[in-house]
């Protein structure tokens, strides 16, 4: 939580910087990279959070992946947190900066679990139903897939769920049959 609280302060420092630059788009795909770099690089995660790796080091193996391929700006942050020993805060920095960024383009954002993945015409449907009930003009929609849901989705849209999943209406089916009204209690 508190990790949570300082990326915010770096995200907040860095979205205004990026904003008077005119280089928001640039820094928000900077961060994608980066975010995409440690899911998919599970060494790479740890050696951020490594406190036997030296920070010379890191710096040096953060400057030679990214240097070529980020904003100055992008560099410029990562160069800063390096300095004060703050790695371990870059993934969250990443993470919140898309959340900023979403905030800023005024994009909403829903996420969808379902048992298979959606085609695109479910898809479709799902962004317009999300468009309705969002106050955004955009939408990011995040899929999941729970394969042991035996059917129908869960939406949640902001503070707003939706739950038509089988799963769902059989906890409510046992409810009501639990109920019985026809058993006088005494």
């Amino acid at each position: 939580m508190a990790d949570l609280r300082v990326a915010s302060r770096y995200v907040k420092s860095l979205m205004s910087l990026a904003i008077e630059q005119g280089a928001v788009e640039a820094v928000h795909n900077d961060m994608d990279l980066f975010s995409k770099t440690v899911n998919q690089s599970k060494d790479f995660a740890l050696m951020l959070h490594s406190p036997i790796i030296k920070h010379d080091v890191k710096k040096a193996i953060l400057t030679k992946i990214f240097k070529s391929k980020v904003h100055p700006l992008t560099m410029a942050i990562i160069d800063i947190l390096t300095q004060k020993n703050r790695e371990p805060l870059l993934p969250s920095i990443a993470k919140e900066f898309h959340n900023a960024y979403n905030e800023y383009k005024g994009i909403g954002k829903a996420t969808i679990t379902t048992p298979v993945t959606l085609d695109a015409g479910v898809r479709a449907e799902i962004e317009k139903i999300v468009k309705k009930i969002s106050t955004k003009n955009q939408v990011e929609l995040v899929e999941k897939i729970d394969a042991d849901m035996i059917g129908g989705f869960i939406l949640n849209v902001g503070d707003r769920q939706i739950d038509t999943s089988i799963k769902n209406k059989l906890k409510a089916l046992k409810v009501k049959f639990s109920e019985n009204p026809y058993i006088k209690e005494f």
